[in-house]
This record gives structure tokens, sequence and C-alpha cells, in this order.
């Protein structure tokens, strides 16, 4: 069975040419792959404390980073582009196979204004009773808050520079979100005391703001 895709890259420009890095992104930078066979979409965000932007490009599977195409795109930059990759600090680059997805009924949960990623580096003996608490306890409880607007979990296939093997992107109404009484309640879960006990667990957090419009492939 085929699964969708997302890559998730982040990086940061220098202040003094954070305009021209946007211009670039914008006009150039997205767009061209917007282009190649199998992508479907992408986000921009901006972090909410530091500096850093993301983007998040959805693709019908990861093959769409293997295709002829993808790879021209990737391997042959123009001049603007070498001298934004050249300068840029921060990056992380992480290709995630979407593994579950929940999500409201009737709201446009893709275009949620809060981005919240969650990365955990789960060693494979635990990763079954990992999944399931993340699926059958903490999932649920988050979704009861009204502002919790979708979740979705990824497992890691490639990325840098972490070794991170699971990835959710949980999509909010607002930050307001984050000090729910649900999440407080998901947090304080016996299950999640169980797995927090244990050396490994130790998730990397990041809170993300929504920019701009979303992106989609130029009509056929």
């Amino acid at each position: 069975m085929t699964k969708k895709a997302v890559l998730f890259s982040e990086m940061t420009p220098q202040p003094e040419w954070e305009a021209d890095f946007n211009d670039w992104y914008n006009t150039e930078h997205i767009p061209v792959r917007m282009r190649a066979p199998g992508f479907t979409g992408a986000q921009r965000y901006r972090a909410n404390e530091g500096p850093a932007y993301l983007a998040v490009y959805e693709m019908e599977t990861a093959g769409a980073l293997a295709t002829p195409e993808y790879k021209t795109i990737k391997g042959s930059p123009g001049e603007r582009t070498r001298r934004m990759l050249g300068d840029v600090s921060g990056f992380t680059r992480y290709i995630g196979e979407e593994c579950g997805r929940w999500e409201k009924a009737g709201s446009a949960t893709i275009e949620a204004p809060v981005l919240y990623a969650v990365f955990f580096e789960v060693p494979a003996g635990r990763a079954d009773e990992f999944d399931r608490w993340y699926t059958e306890d903490h999932i649920p409880t988050l979704m009861k808050c009204a502002g919790w607007l979708m979740v979705r979990r990824f497992e890691i296939v490639d990325g840098e520079p972490g070794k991170y093997t699971h990835l959710a992107l949980h999509y909010l109404a607002s930050t307001d979100a984050l000090s729910a009484p649900e999440r407080e309640e998901a947090r304080a879960s016996p299950w999640r005391a169980k797995l927090a006990a244990e050396s490994w667990f130790k998730g990397h957090y990041v809170v993300f703001n929504r920019l701009g419009t979303r992106f989609t492939p130029p009509a056929a």
C-alpha cells in the first residue's frame, strides 16, 4: 500500500537578507517543486519562538523525491538558489511516511493557523508500545480539545540532523490549545508516565505559525 509523505524542511536566513529569502522561497523555491510529479501541496511556517522558517511539502509518496524531474531541480540550482542555501543556518530535512491521521470533520484542518511538531527517537523494541500509547491514549485525549483540529503521524524514513524515528504534526486553531485542560490530561496519563520514565523518552517540540497561503500544483 502506498503511503502519503511529507518533506519537513527548516532553515534560518540572516536578518539582513530575510526579505530576499522570503521572496525567493515564495516565487522560486516552492513553485518549481510544485511542478514536479508527485508533489501535491506545500505550506510555509515561522517558528513561534526563534527565527526559523519551515516548509512542509505534501507528496503522493516519498517516491516524488526520486523522480528525474525532482533530481534535476535538486541537482541544478540557479545562482540565487545556491546563494540562499549556502548562507542559511539551522537546516533540517526530514522525510516522513504517514501512518495515521485524526481530524475533526468540517474544518480546514490542513490550513490551521498553528502547527505543533513533535519528534521522538524510539528504540525498535519500544516502537509498538509507543505507537499504541500515542494512538489509543494520547491522541484521543488531545482531540477532545476544541482547538486541536488534526493530528498526523509519520514514520521518518530519512533525515538530518537528528536521528528521529517518529514525527507527529498537530494542527491547532491557536496556541491556546497547548494550555488547554485536555492537553494537561493527556500529559498526566499513567501510560505516558510509564513511558516517560524510560531514558529514551525525550521528545523534541517546536511550535510554528502558518505563513502565507497554501501552495498547490499549477492547473493542468
